[in-house]
């Protein structure tokens, strides 16, 4: 586990000239702004007093999970580092008009509030482009607005269910319910499309100076996220087989109960699968069946031979398989509890775990951004900020440059 560390003293990242104004709450925007904070930019996030039952008003996500300090959670403790938080009642005349001159000095503009409810408040891009003719203006949606259900409420559960997502662990063993996924995983995945769109626009806007909408709709982006591999040979027309990929669909694929826990191994070529049956007394038990004879075979077979694994790795400890399998040179790995991941060697060595100390809560760990950059490094360069931490800074900021529209 990594000790002590500071924040990074200066902003080097690649994004360390780019502002950015995020309108976002709860997972997919915010994933996406904390990454490109992460890369450097001046990530300044809105939010208002909308507040729940208890009274509690921002980011919903300040709320979730038990925290030292109310308003810090610590779902939103991972999703809002490297940023500043400006507190504004957009229903209040004189705040609008502070977001907007905010606007006028930023480079991207990122919500995912609805956008009839942007354009009610004259957000919406026409006139945030009449503003600032050279902003991106990037919506997070549930729906691409192009179709039937544009601005319909869209949240994780929601996509997992529409998307395919639900259907997968139905395929897999002998309960056919829809499941969900045990992780917020659309919102997740929508936040990296979302950040991608983000850097080509930016890429876009260096290159010729232009500014433009860029919409991130989750159905479609979760959609052709787990059609990758599971649109299978539904692909052609007419289709070839069925769909969804055989081999990650197995019942079977999954860390393999040993002795005394569980280990995870992949044979993956013909060598591969050779050395594990000759190992099990089997020799000759790939080549000499047709069925396992080749890449496409074993796809369309895989059941058989995942269930001889989960027949035959029962029979050794954990440290025993761990040994054979790097001599016989299979990939594998050893199962990893959430309660180990800390102690892992790997992100030991590589500090993945940040030890920080934040001065409302105390000491907390963060997870740095795992990219690396040799010019441009990516930091953690601010703790996640307190409920309109950064206001009156940002304010004065805005002030200073008169509104005037970056360059």
């Amino acid at each position: 586990m990594s000790g002590n560390s500071e924040l990074a003293k200066d902003v080097r990242g690649p994004l360390k000239d780019v502002r950015i104004v995020d309108l976002t709450s709860v997972i997919f925007g915010p994933y996406a702004t904390q990454m490109l904070g992460d890369l450097g930019a001046d990530v300044i996030k809105i939010e208002g007093p909308k507040r729940n039952e208890k009274g509690e008003g921002g980011d919903t996500m300040r709320y979730g999970g038990t925290s030292p300090e109310p308003g810090l959670g610590p779902i939103f403790i991972n999703l809002n580092r490297n940023k500043r938080s400006v507190f504004l009642d957009l229903s209040d005349r004189k705040d609008l008009d502070a977001l907007v001159r905010i606007l006028a000095t930023a480079d991207v503009f990122v919500s995912n509030v609805r956008m009839k409810a942007l354009e009610k408040l004259g957000l919406g891009y026409e006139r945030v482009k009449a503003l600032n003719p050279n902003i991106i203006y990037a919506h997070a949606s549930g729906y691409d607005s192009d179709g039937p259900d544009a601005g319909l409420p869209a949240y994780d559960d929601l996509i997992q269910a529409r998307s395919g997502m639900a259907d997968l662990l139905s395929r897999v063993g002998a309960d056919e319910r829809p499941q969900y996924l045990p992780s917020l995983i659309a919102d997740k995945v929508s936040g990296l499309f979302l950040s991608q769109a983000i850097l080509a626009a930016l890429y876009h806007k260096k290159s010729t100076g232009e500014g433009q909408f860029v919409e991130v709709p989750m159905l479609e982006a979760m959609t052709s996220f787990t059609l990758v591999e599971h649109f299978f040979n539904k692909t052609f027309d007419p289709p070839t087989g069925d769909w969804g990929y055989t081999r990650v669909l197995s019942e079977f694929r999954q860390p393999y109960r040993t002795k005394d826990g569980y280990v995870a191994m992949l044979p993956y070529s013909t060598e591969q699968w050779e050395k594990i049956f000759a190992f099990f007394g089997m020799p000759g038990g790939i080549l000499n069946n047709p069925k396992f004879a080749t890449f496409a075979a074993r796809s369309q077979y895989i059941d058989e031979l995942y269930e001889v694994l989960s027949e035959k790795v029962p029979n050794r400890t954990t440290a025993e398989w761990l040994e054979c399998l790097k001599t016989l040179d299979v990939p594998h790995v050893q199962v990893s509890r959430l309660e180990d991941l800390q102690s892992d060697k790997q992100f030991e060595a590589v500090s993945l775990f940040q030890r920080l100390n934040h001065p409302g809560i105390g000491n907390y760990f963060a997870v740095r951004s795992p990219m690396k950059f040799s010019k441009t490094p990516t930091g953690i360069f601010r703790h996640p900020p307190a409920l309109g931490e950064h206001t009156q800074e940002v304010l004065a900021e805005t002030n200073d440059a008169g509104g005037e529209p970056r360059e």
